[in-house]
C-alpha cells in the first residue's frame, strides 16, 4: 500500500476535519494541521492529500501556503473540502499550485458544512448537521476509490 498524508485546515466547526478523521483512521495515514506546521518534509508520501473548509471560494490560505512550501515534485494528490453551497471551482488555484509542482491529481470530494460566517451567525447558521454520516462515509468512499486509481470528482 502506498503511503499518505492528509495536510488539512479545519477552523470553524471541525467539519472538514470529521472528513480527514475519518480517512485517517481507515487507512491509519498520518495527519498534519497546516494551521499549526508550516513546513514538514513530504518526500516520504506517495499519496498527499489536502483538505480544508472554503473561504471565500477557495482553499484556506494556510493550505494554498503548506502545498507551495512543500509539496515535492510528481506526486500523487487528492483534495478534500467542506463548504456552504455547492458551486464548481473550489479546488482551482490548489490544483494550480499542485499542477506547478508535476503533481498527479487524482480527485476532488467536497460536501456541505456547517457554516456560521458572516450573516449566517445571525440566524444560528447553515447546513447545521452537516457533513452528515453519509457525506463522511462518502469521503472514506471517494479515498477508497482514488487509493491507486484514476481522477475522480464527487459533489
Amino acid at each position: 500500500m502506498k503511503k499518505a498524508i492528509l495536510i488539512y485546515a479545519s477552523k470553524h466547526h471541525g467539519n472538514t476535519y470529521k472528513l480527514a478523521k475519518a480517512i485517517s483512521e481507515k487507512y491509519e495515514i498520518a495527519m498534519i494541521d497546516a494551521t499549526k506546521e508550516s513546513i514538514v518534509d513530504l518526500q516520504e508520501y506517495e499519496v498527499i492529500g489536502f483538505a480544508s473548509g472554503i473561504d471565500f471560494g477557495k482553499f484556506y490560505e494556510e493550505i494554498e501556503n503548506f502545498a507551495e512550501a512543500n509539496l515535492p515534485i510528481k506526486k500523487e494528490v487528492f483534495f478534500l473540502y467542506t463548504c456552504a453551497m455547492e458551486r464548481k471551482g473550489f479546488t482551482n488555484s490548489i490544483r494550480e499550485i499542485a499542477l506547478k509542482k508535476d503533481a498527479i491529481i487524482l480527485g476532488e470530494y467536497g460536501c456541505k458544512g456547517y457554516n456560521t460566517y458572516g450573516p449566517w451567525k445571525v440566524i444560528g447558521g447553515m447546513n447545521k448537521k452537516h457533513p452528515t454520516e453519509v457525506e463522511v462515509k462518502s469521503a472514506v468512499e471517494f479515498f477508497d476509490k482514488i487509493y491507486g486509481l484514476e481522477f475522480v470528482e464527487v459533489f
